[in-house]
């Protein structure tokens, strides 16, 4: 790094794969080439990432899609505004179980497909048969945090198959890379995670993955780059060059030809630490399920296609619905217009515009209109976007969110 780094940035992240696009910003010189010296900090928990932003160690930060609301509306314990000004990435995540929870979902008819609606089926009457047997404790499922989309698409896919996520089983929080030690060990039944812990307990014989999150809500939201406000309003220059040195690493990410090198870097113990074997069903979209089980998912995860980069206002306010819907805050049209406010287009907009990429012609869409890929007007070159769809045919239109709520049912 030369003298002349105009910027300084720290910024925090998790050992997940979707953590690339902000790891190869640093290390395939992407930062360095806007005139930033970009320091990356690994931790070990989403609830440190949240506590450091808040308290001015980490300028930007790897970070769960809902987490900037809930610290801009004051669910967490050191309350902090933090903006969304882009997305890491679409996709990403897979529901595990372990081995015995898989035999008895293959006994109420489960298949190694994937198919959110039949895995769902399964396991509520696997659910249900063990009640009548006389089990007293639930299933125990982990998620990495509670304002995750871990936690929302889980008990999302949960509900829509009957099953209600706080009586029928047990939710219980586990940062990333304990998941699949909990669940070898017998803490937990399953867990939602991302990539590559769902593969690390497949590789160990441990687990099963189920469904992704591909096919839950295909092209969906999940890690955002979060900022402390006052940090972003007093840097714009900054954080525009930062928005331009990701939007490069995306790209770089993003392309096939780039697989093995991005792979190496991820298994440095500084990154992932996990072998490229294990990283590689990220970047393919071919999932080793457990058993000898395999499937190839479209769009499984994207760190740049589909304008996966885009802070859709659409995506903040789905996670503000299921906020509302599980009961960790009221719908005020004050927390509405927090949510509303939190992710930030014109900023993605104002550092991007200047290399004439493709950017979409709103700030936000009706999720799950799009039922095949599909070329939309842009300002710049040609985007595609879609298929977005909801597993069970739902669509979330941002313009009613009343009536989105109020049609959301617990179970």
């Amino acid at each position: 790094m030369s003298m002349s780094a105009a910027h300084q940035i720290t910024a925090g992240f998790m050992p997940l794969f979707d953590s690339a696009v902000l790891v190869a910003a640093g290390e395939m010189g992407f930062a360095a080439h806007e005139g930033i010296d970009l320091k990356l900090q690994r931790e070990t928990s989403w609830a440190n990432i949240r506590d450091r932003i808040a308290i001015g160690h980490f300028d930007v930060a790897h970070m769960l899609g809902p987490m900037p609301l809930a610290c801009s509306l004051g669910l967490t314990p050191l309350a902090s505004e933090t903006i969304v000004p882009f997305s890491l990435g679409l996709g990403g995540n897979c529901v595990t179980v372990s081995n015995t929870v898989w035999q008895g979902m293959a006994a109420q008819g489960a298949a190694s497909d994937l198919d959110p609606a039949r895995a769902g089926a399964a396991l509520g009457a696997l659910i249900r048969e063990r009640a009548a047997a006389g089990h007293r404790e639930p299933l125990r499922f982990a998620v990495v945090h509670p304002h995750s989309g871990h936690n929302y698409e889980l008990r999302y896919w949960l509900a829509a198959c009957g099953i209600d996520p706080d009586r029928d089983i047990e939710i219980v929080i586990v940062p990333p890379p304990f998941m699949a030690d909990a669940l070898s060990a017998g803490r937990i039944d399953g867990y939602c995670v991302g990539e590559p812990w769902n593969s690390a307990a497949v590789a160990a014989g441990t687990g099963h993955i189920v469904t992704v999150k591909a096919l839950l809500w295909r092209n969906s939201p999940e890690k955002v780059i979060g900022a402390r406000r006052a940090w972003a309003e007093q840097n714009p220059e900054a954080l525009a060059a930062l928005l331009r040195a990701l939007h490069h690493s995306a790209r770089w990410c993003q392309d096939p030809a780039n697989r093995s090198e991005l792979a190496a870097l991820m298994a440095r113990s500084a990154f992932l630490g996990q072998p490229e074997a294990i990283q590689m069903p990220a970047l393919t979209g071919r999932l080793q399920l457990g058993g000898g089980a395999e499937r190839s998912v479209e769009d499984f995860f994207l760190p740049f296609d589909k304008a996966a980069n885009f802070p859709w206002k659409s995506h903040a306010l789905w996670f503000y619905t299921q906020m509302v819907r599980w009961g960790q805050l009221p719908h005020t049209p004050q927390n509405l217009a927090i949510a509303r406010d939190c992710y930030r287009p014109d900023l993605y907009r104002s550092a991007l515009k200047p290399l004439g990429v493709a950017l979409p012609g709103a700030n936000a869409k009706v999720e799950g209109a799009l039922k095949v890929a599909t070329p939309v007007g842009s300002a710049g070159a040609s985007l595609v976007l879609g298929p977005d769809g909801f597993f069970d045919g739902q669509t979330f239109d941002p313009d009613w969110i009343d009536a989105y709520i109020a049609g959301q049912k617990r179970v």
